[in-house]
């Protein structure tokens, strides 16, 4: 049989036992079990979405695969993918058994899928893109691309082009759907609502912007764009979170004895009261407030920086029109798709900073923007929600 031959070639010379690293994985938890796989960083928001969904509104147990580095999360188990050979997936799925396993993007892993379906397992493939197997071991195997396609019940992809690829890899047309992207991970960021409403109160109707994690290149443009702006809008408030949280005292300082600016600091408890022009804040876990009060934000570090230091997605989740520089950084696939939304102001310096600033601080601009901006975070969730149900009939078996 084709695919056979094309399997055996694919583990051909790769044998090796089950590495120590993968035989100290944790307890598996009690209940039914779902195993998702993200091969890449960018996959691994979607899939945490889902994961964070279906953890709280099903009681479901996660394992979440991803060959990145990932922060932990609540409830989702976190570990690298098993090398994708006959022993190391096998001691995976003997000590794991999920019922059914998501996997994003396209990647296939033959051994993987191939072992799972003669267990049971549901497979599904989600956030389709193109179809390919692991990068040093990507080359053509006899019908083997084909077999491992036609393992999957369902195919997501994310446009058309998408479909037409998975389709002429072999994958069966029944199964190949165009969806659209899932859902990313919620950006938005909380904050205490007392602190909020306390402060709301305070600022009043003042204009008010954000610089969000501003490293130290990037002071003055921001200063200067402020300052030009303030001779049309006499009560602009910055509120100003330096990147790195140390610099804050020292900063402010500077900026009242030496720049002559009206400062003042949250790490003194000091309250931007209506003479205050820049109010240095110090942080991080406090970004959530500064968004919410804030219509516009710029982004630190996207002007003359490495990138930006904050997640563009924070400010879009939370309504606050976004600034920023060229440079993207990490992020450059999301600034990509709030560019296509028109759901950004980009800036190249100061003097644009500042046309851009006094631009949105006309309130419907900034919020148009922002409504933008709030569209693509969000965007996604039916199809998510579609997922959700699927995933419910496969293992009630409904479907």
């Amino acid at each position: 049989m084709p695919a056979s031959l094309g399997l055996k070639l694919y583990n051909f010379g790769q044998r090796r036992e089950v590495t120590a690293a993968r035989e100290q994985r944790p307890a598996r938890p009690a209940g039914r079990l779902i195993w998702l796989h993200a091969p890449t960083l960018g996959q691994c928001s979607p899939m945490l979405a889902l994961a964070r969904r279906l953890i709280d509104d099903d009681g479901l147990a996660i394992v979440l695969t991803c060959p990145e580095t990932l922060d932990a999360r609540d409830g989702v188990i976190i570990e690298p993918p098993p090398f994708d050979l006959p022993v190391e997936v096998g001691a995976f799925l003997d000590h794991w058994r999920p019922e059914l396993a998501v996997f994003a993007d396209g990647e296939l892993r033959p051994t993987a899928l191939h072992q799972a379906a003669e267990r049971g397992i549901h497979l599904l493939l989600v956030n389709g893109r193109t179809p390919h197997f692991l990068r040093d071991r990507d080359t053509w195997y006899p019908g083997l691309m084909r077999s491992a396609l036609a393992l999957f019940s369902h195919v997501w992809a994310v446009d058309e082009a998408a479909a037409r690829a998975f389709r002429k890899a072999g994958a069966a047309p029944s199964t190949v759907a165009v969806t659209g992207r899932m859902e990313d991970e919620s950006a938005a960021l909380h904050c205490l609502e007392a602190e909020r409403v306390a402060l709301a109160r305070l600022l009043a109707a003042r204009p008010v912007w954000f610089a969000a994690g501003l490293p130290e290149v990037e002071e003055a443009a921001v200063l200067d764009a402020h300052r030009a702006v303030l001779q049309q809008s006499h009560r602009l408030l910055l509120i100003l979170m330096p990147d790195d949280p140390g610099r804050a005292a020292s900063l402010a300082r500077r900026l009242e004895d030496q720049d002559g600016w009206a400062v003042a600091q949250r790490l003194r408890d000091e309250e931007p009261d209506q003479g205050v022009e820049v109010f240095v804040v110090d942080n991080p876990a406090e970004y959530g407030l500064w968004y919410r009060l804030a219509p516009v934000t710029f982004l630190g570090g996207s002007l003359f920086g490495q990138g930006p230091v904050r997640n563009p997605m924070e400010s879009a989740a939370l309504g606050s029109a976004i600034l920023h520089g060229p440079r993207t950084g990490s992020d450059g696939t999301v600034f990509a798709r709030l560019g296509a939304a028109r759901a950004t102001r980009a800036v190249t310096s100061s003097g644009d900073l500042a046309d851009a600033l006094g631009d949105l601080l006309a309130p419907d601009r900034a919020a148009r923007l922002a409504q933008a901006a709030w569209a693509v975070a969000s965007d996604g969730a039916e199809v998510t929600e579609r997922l959700i149900g699927r995933i419910r009939a496969l293992t009630e078996g409904s479907a």
